[in-house]
């Protein structure tokens, strides 16, 4: 892989005037807005002068200001919820969102020296891709999740309509000037469509926090004195349910019972393990996802997280808490192929406990929990000694 980038094609001191697109920006809950608003930022610091554009469930708002040699200017947009109901209102919010995010920019993207923009919101390649000619400045994808891919790796069943639309979306792809990826596993598949390798860079995400000096998050009261496996972010559809809500009954039910699950998260997986759970009787604890400047605190807390992804979603999906779930220094136990950068990373890391389940293996699941409870228990052991 020697022609692969190293570096973001925004580290050139080419790119005076960068524009970038996001969905939701902080304090409203969402990763991609994280990292862009870090992102933004640095820039800014550099001596770039930054448009930031994004989504708010609040009051829309535009914010200019000088950081560090440069400026960073932030447009924010009020919007409603994503409709999770209906496949046709989630198209339609999504077209419309995508609409007002360039119009909002319009001036800003024609000025531009380069854009950055991600995959979410999703298939916003289908706007600015052929207004290309529009736009001065290069054209650089973060590929954050891959779109269509993730909604035909959803479904049970091919859907013509789907296949055409990712035919048309590969047609933009390689039309695009650079693309960053998340990982080697978005490489392969983004090689697999056509985009040549010496236009791709390898641009991890990182963690989005700094553990220094950082206070542990109380346990809620409920998980006091348990072992606590934490999952934090959010739960959707591409990442595995069954094999965490087998694996979690069979270890109540026919192990000791000595984890408890506490899901500080969003989002349909989310509720289904809830509700699950709940009918069976089993203990848990859910809560809303903490603010950024809390989330330090919150992954020191638990004796360890909770990371999973779907087989079907490898490679079009990348879990960038993992990142930060290593540098909190606690174990990962991760429910996912050996195919994900999820395994890499967590592997490269060195830790001293790591598990990794192979997705269906509830009786997997269930042996490492009883590991991580053994594990937890240690110290306590030697210290009554």
């Amino acid at each position: 892989m020697n022609a692969l980038l190293e570096q973001s094609p925004f580290d050139l001191a080419s790119e005076h005037r960068v524009v970038i697109i996001a969905d939701w920006l902080p304090p409203d809950f969402g990763a991609v807005g994280q990292y862009m608003q870090m992102r933004a930022c640095n820039l800014a610091e550099r001596g770039h002068d930054v448009t930031l554009i994004g989504l708010s469930s609040g009051e829309g708002s535009v914010r200019h200001e000088a950081r560090g040699r440069g400026t960073l200017t932030e447009i924010r947009l009020s919007t409603r919820p994503v409709p999770r109901g209906s496949f046709a209102a989630r198209l339609a919010w999504t077209a419309v969102t995508n609409l007002r995010l360039v119009a909002a920019g319009f001036r800003a993207l024609r000025a531009a020296d380069g854009i950055l923009f991600t995959g979410s919101p999703p298939l916003l390649i289908h706007l600015l891709a052929p207004l290309r000619p529009l736009w001065r400045g290069r054209l650089i994808y973060r590929i954050t999740d891959f779109h269509p891919e993730c909604l035909i790796a959803a479904r049970a069943r091919p859907s013509r309509a789907l296949s055409l639309l990712l035919g048309l979306t590969n047609f933009w792809r390689r039309r695009i000037d650079g693309f960053e990826v998340l990982g080697l596993d978005q490489l392969k598949r983004l090689r697999e469509t056509g985009v040549r390798e010496d236009r791709i860079a390898l641009v991890r995400d990182g963690s989005p926090v700094s553990f220094a000096g950082a206070d542990v998050e109380s346990l809620p009261a409920d998980l006091q004195g348990s072992c606590v496996l934490l999952y934090a972010g959010n739960f959707g559809v591409a990442h595995d349910v069954e094999t965490v809500a087998e694996g979690y009954r069979l270890h109540h039910r026919e192990g000791t019972g000595r984890v408890r699950l506490w899901l500080s998260a969003t989002g349909a997986g989310a509720d289904e393990l809830a509700r699950r759970f709940a009918d069976l009787g089993l203990p848990f604890h859910k809560s809303a996802p903490v603010p950024l400047d809390r989330l330090a605190g919150l992954l020191r807390a638990p004796a360890a997280h909770l990371v999973t992804l779907k087989d079907s979603f490898v490679g079009f999906v990348m879990p960038s808490k993992i990142y930060a779930c290593i540098e909190s220094g606690r174990p990962v136990l991760f429910v996912g192929s050996a195919a994900s950068d999820v395994d890499l990373l967590a592997r490269a890391a060195g830790a001293d406990h790591y598990w990794r389940i192979e997705c269906g293996n509830a009786a997997g699941f269930a042996g490492a929990l009883e590991q991580l409870a053994d594990q937890a228990d240690k110290p306590t052991a030697s210290k009554a000694h």
